[in-house]
């Protein structure tokens, strides 16, 4: 019976931890970048997007297809980088026991 006991335990434990951690990557924030830099974008551990920077030299009315496709390129960088972020910590959270694919909820 104990043992029952000790694994509830260890569960409550395990979802405050999560919990925490959650809290902690809503408060990231993470960069991502498209053409050397001209494109810089910010987003949160929610994957919104915060902030846009973009170099004056891209600004040309003509070239707005790639203006799109840099910041769609800076936003992919940030994106991988941010889950890159999300599975270290989910790892070390639970020792890599966590099932391959395994996301938080947000």
């Amino acid at each position: 019976m104990t043992d029952f006991k000790n694994m509830f335990k260890q569960a409550q434990q395990l979802q405050s931890k999560f919990m925490e951690m959650q809290n902690q990557m809503q408060e990231l924030q993470i960069e991502g970048s498209s053409g050397g830099g001209m494109v810089k974008l910010l987003i949160n551990g929610k994957s919104e997007l915060k902030k846009i920077d973009v170099d004056p030299s891209v600004l040309n009315p003509e070239d707005a297809e790639v203006l799109n496709d840099l910041i769609i390129a800076a936003f992919n960088d940030a994106k991988s980088k941010l889950e890159t972020q999300l599975s270290e910590k989910m790892s070390s959270l639970t020792g890599g026991m966590a099932p391959a694919g395994f996301k938080l909820p947000f």
